[in-house]
């Protein structure tokens, strides 16, 4: 498999995240399990269900992060120097050309993407229409709703 792109900070979320998995929440489950079983007839014990599913979750969400972490290609963001080139990292902030909203996203790659934060995937049509750019150009997006218009604002790298 190909390795993917991520910001330090993603990487050590992803971490941080794997060992909380493991260190706390299925230790957690494997008592309330543990507990459901001991109020006696598991068919109609919505507890020991409950905790059931709630283990399926997090052995899946492990399983996700342990496949995930290794094929990650960490890229340190003070290292890279790209003058005023959108690329991976880049923080770029647009304006609608025809309302005038602005908005701010960070290109990042798919394992931390996260629209509510504003972190888009390198391979969203906005990053991909972005990557390369400079502050001032207009880009088109094609979106699903049609062609977008927007005017990059600023670029900036943290």
């Amino acid at each position: 498999m190909d390795r993917m792109p991520i910001t330090q900070t993603g990487f050590e979320k992803l971490k941080e995240e794997l060992d909380n998995l493991k260190s706390h929440q299925r230790p957690a489950i494997i008592e309330a399990i543990a507990e459901a079983r001991s109020h006696g007839d598991l068919k109609e014990n919505a507890e020991y269900h409950a905790a059931r599913e709630q283990q399926g979750f997090i052995e899946g969400r492990i399983s996700d992060l342990e496949s995930k972490i290794p094929l990650a290609h960490v890229i340190d963001l003070s290292e890279v120097n790209p003058g005023d080139k959108i690329i991976f990292g880049a923080t770029v902030t647009l304006m609608n050309i025809d309302t005038d909203d602005e908005v701010t996203y960070q290109i990042v790659g798919e394992y931390e993407s996260d629209i509510k934060a504003h972190k888009i995937s390198l391979n969203s049509p906005i990053a991909r229409a972005l990557i390369g750019k400079h502050e001032g150009d207009e880009v088109k997006v094609q979106t699903p709703g049609g062609i977008l218009d927007y005017e990059i604002v600023t670029v900036a790298y943290q």
